[in-house]
């Protein structure tokens, strides 16, 4: 027997029993682990997985985890194949990938279309997963307080509803702005906005999703910038609400990219959970 570790946390020291078959017969080790490699599983929004690049070297830093950070398929330039379609569809294939790996007491952390992705990976209840962060996710429907809709914005508009200081918006190198070969941008949606579109629909949403949170079984943090204005505070509440064993944190001075804006608060939010 283990005890489970809170989710977000480092991995706290536990006592596990283990029944081993000898030339002697049944013994019983009753045995304190004090592995600190807990695994990590980043998920990316929409902004893709630039925006949870440098959280993920944090991660790795300080907690001395493993952190894998993958591309959703799609993103990027990388092949997505036709029958990968649904944000469900999206999570089996990382539960997979947990199976390939043989990983377990996996925390996934999500942001934005993460948030909500690591949400489906929680209702697929693996026994590879303990714990889910979702860090201001998309993905359900309140009422009173819709996402923000982007389409038409400008990139500055959109960077306004995303942080509580644009300044720390990334901003492209100088030098590619500069060079007369860069080829403008084609007209119409990004590769990248149309792999999110085919995953999460025109509307971002799933009308059901907030029902079937209901039956996550596992330890789920929900960490929300006070700033976001793509998804607001109280529509935060209510995707914590809908989770019946979630903590729910608010982050001041912070949008809806914490992992960007706010890394170290972020970090710390995650500890702090762990000493609760």
């Amino acid at each position: 027997m283990s005890s489970t570790p809170a989710a977000g946390s480092l991995r706290p020291v536990r006592t596990d029993v283990h029944t081993l078959e000898t030339s002697t017969g049944a013994v019983e080790l009753t045995v304190r682990d004090h592995d600190r490699a807990r695994p990590f599983l980043l998920l990316h929004g929409g902004g893709g997985v630039a925006s949870m690049a440098g959280f993920a070297g944090l991660l790795a830093e300080r907690t001395h985890s493993r952190v894998l950070l993958p591309t959703h398929p799609g993103f990027a330039g990388t092949p997505k194949p036709a029958g990968l379609t649904g944000v469900t569809a999206l999570a089996r294939a990382y539960v997979a990938l947990l199976d390939r790996l043989d990983l377990t007491d996996v925390t996934v952390i999500g942001n934005s279309f993460g948030g909500w992705l690591a949400a489906e990976i929680a209702l697929l209840d693996s026994p590879r997963v303990s714990g889910a962060v979702i860090v201001d996710a998309i993905g359900i429907e309140v009422e009173g307080h819709p996402q923000a809709d982007i389409r038409g914005l400008s990139l500055p508009e959109i960077q306004r509803l995303s942080f509580h200081d644009p300044r720390k918006a990334p901003q492209p190198p100088a030098a590619a702005t500069q060079d007369p070969r860069r080829q403008p941008p084609a007209p119409g949606p990004s590769p990248d906005v149309q792999a999110l579109v085919g995953y999460a629909g025109p509307a971002m949403a799933d009308p059901g999703l907030a029902e079937r949170l209901a039956k996550v079984a596992i330890p789920v943090h929900v960490v929300w910038g006070e700033s976001d204005r793509i998804v607001t505070p109280d529509y935060g509440k209510a995707f914590a609400a809908a989770i019946p064993m979630s903590t729910f944190t608010l982050l001041p001075r912070t949008g809806h990219l914490p992992q960007v804006e706010s890394p170290e608060e972020l970090l710390g939010a995650l500890r702090d959970l762990g000493n609760r």
